[in-house]
């Protein structure tokens, strides 16, 4: 069966990036009511700290040496999170911009699954080469602020270019963002904002 792997990233349910991402898979089950949608949802999954035998394992497989027992059960969880990833034939992701950047626990993510062997490899002659193949992919990307248009008051939207970066170091470089702000300040804005993303992204479902 196909799936649609949805990584849910805002701890809060009723976040707009969350109600952005309800808004695409209702979209998305009427179009393909026959395919399987997993839902990970970052704050609630198994994900090990990047600390301990899980650093150790990767150094290990960088210098081509064989883990301990610790170090290997550390890695069997990066290849199993990994590899729920590789087998999604679509990926939307939803998180909110914290701090112009993304949620730690999405970097966590990123953190364990970006490892030599399992996503990436290194070839003296032509540098880093991905190991997942590519597929279509969504961000749902809510902000305080207007940085789609400008109206950001001059701070930075660094998650967009740290996102596309991360995947496409992967093999995933079909990426559609769609941004959700302001999502903070006086309400119209607010609305407008919010009723332009969910227009978006109901179209968008009916394709993806």
């Amino acid at each position: 069966m196909a799936k649609l792997l949805h990584l849910s990233c805002s701890p809060r349910p009723d976040s707009e990036s969350s109600a952005g991402a309800g808004v695409f898979l209702d979209g998305f089950r009427q179009a393909r009511p026959d395919w399987d949608i997993d839902v990970a949802d970052l704050w609630r999954e198994r994900m090990p700290e990047f600390a301990g035998p899980i650093v150790e394992a990767k150094y290990a497989r960088m210098n081509a040496q064989a883990f301990n027992d610790a170090q290997r059960n550390s890695f069997a969880e990066a290849e199993r999170m990994a590899l729920r990833f590789a087998l999604a034939d679509r990926v939307l992701i939803s998180t909110p911009m914290w701090n112009f950047g993304i949620p730690y626990k999405l970097k966590q993510w990123f953190d364990i699954i970006i490892q030599p062997g399992l996503t990436f490899r290194f070839d003296p002659a032509q540098g880093y080469l991905p190991l997942l193949k590519d597929r279509p992919t969504i961000v749902i990307l809510a902000s305080g602020s207007d940085f789609a248009t400008g109206m950001n008051r001059g701070r930075i939207d660094m998650a967009t270019p740290y996102l596309r970066e991360a995947l496409r170091f992967i093999g995933v470089s079909d990426v559609r963002f769609v941004p959700i702000g302001p999502t903070a300040g006086p309400t119209e804005p607010i609305r407008a904002a919010r009723e332009s993303a969910h227009r978006r992204l109901a179209e968008m479902a009916k394709r993806f």
